[in-house]
């Protein structure tokens, strides 16, 4: 109040109609972008785990009489209901146990590369000086190669075989995790919880499994979320080259690379596993995005963006597959 007595207003702004559900409508969408990414990999591994149970005829069943029918509605049955292959095979079939290839080999890479780039990546961070310095050198030369051409070269100098190309997986993931864990524990460092424990004498294994590798859990899984679909598309990729898993065994890579020739006349032979491909990766992205808003507590503040201990995180993944 002024010395004149003036009298200062006031105004209240009224409640804008309809903010509530405006600023749900984020967390909605969040919640159908889990449940929608959820869904499809719970479908996906629901079909790797039973395929003997749910495709209709085996793998490698042939019937020549019966090559290259059309999918049921353009002039094939239900018999075939995706159509057959040069070979007679059910399309379907080999799909669905190519479900299971695909998702045994990229599920089991993943874990592997997590386990060993989890353990590394602490050990980085933790240790610093020399222990940092070699295991960051070897991830910085790893990153700057061309990685699929190293694949390519790996496996047809060693041999396709189940055992060579979920090596070649895991080298393309754990640099992922290694790099993201020793961001995580160079932020932890100098908490005061981590503080705490030097003080009361905790040895470096108790501090980094007991206090820091819990805070990376999160991030972790949703870098696994992201790797799975990659390591899907890597895994198809070399299948597509015949440096994958090797016939008469089904992936959907090598679905593509037997279909390509036919790619004119039966086009329902790379169709399909094609869309299996893009389906699942789909599915795994989306759960791995929403999953990562989620978590990530400046997210769900609507904080300026680049913040935050989980961005800084995210930040130190690689690039995509080169």
């Amino acid at each position: 109040m002024s010395g004149s007595g003036e009298q200062v207003g006031v105004v209240v702004a009224p409640a804008v109609e309809g903010a509530a559900p405006a600023a749900a409508a984020p967390r909605r969408r969040l919640g159908g972008f889990v449940g929608g990414g959820l869904a499809i990999l719970a479908i996906a591994l629901t079909v790797a785990a039973f395929a003997d149970a749910i495709a209709p005829h085996g793998y490698d069943d042939q019937d020549l009489a019966f090559a290259l029918q059309p999918p049921v509605g353009v002039g094939g049955t239900w018999t075939n209901a995706l159509g057959t292959d040069a070979l007679g095979r059910d399309v379907l079939s080999r799909i669905i146990y190519g479900t299971r290839t695909s998702l045994l080999l990229a599920l089991s890479s993943v874990l592997l590369a997590g386990a060993a780039g989890v353990t590394l990546g602490l050990v980085s961070g933790w240790a610093g000086g020399r222990s940092d310095a070699a295991i960051m050198s070897v991830v910085e030369a790893q990153l700057s190669l061309p990685y699929l051409l190293i694949a390519i070269a790996f496996m047809a100098l060693l041999g396709p075989s189940l055992a060579n190309l979920v090596i070649v997986l895991v080298l393309r993931s754990w640099v992922v995790y290694a790099r993201l864990v020793r961001v995580a524990v160079l932020s932890m460092k100098s908490r005061e919880f981590v503080t705490v424990a030097v003080a009361l004498g905790a040895t470096d294994g108790r501090i980094l499994f007991r206090h820091i590798a819990p805070n990376v859990l999160a991030p972790a899984l949703v870098v696994s979320s992201f790797q799975l679909a990659e390591l899907i598309i890597v895994e198809s990729s070399l299948g597509f080259l015949g440096l994958g898993v090797q016939p008469p065994t089904p992936s959907w890579g090598s679905m593509l690379s037997q279909g390509r020739e036919y790619i004119a006349t039966a086009w329902w032979l790379v169709t399909f596993p094609g869309l299996a491909i893009i389906i699942t990766v789909l599915g795994a992205n989306l759960f791995g995005d929403a999953l990562r808003d989620a978590l990530d507590p400046r997210l769900r503040t609507r904080a300026a963006p680049g913040r935050g201990l989980f961005r800084r995180m995210v930040r130190a993944m690689p690039s995509p597959v080169r």
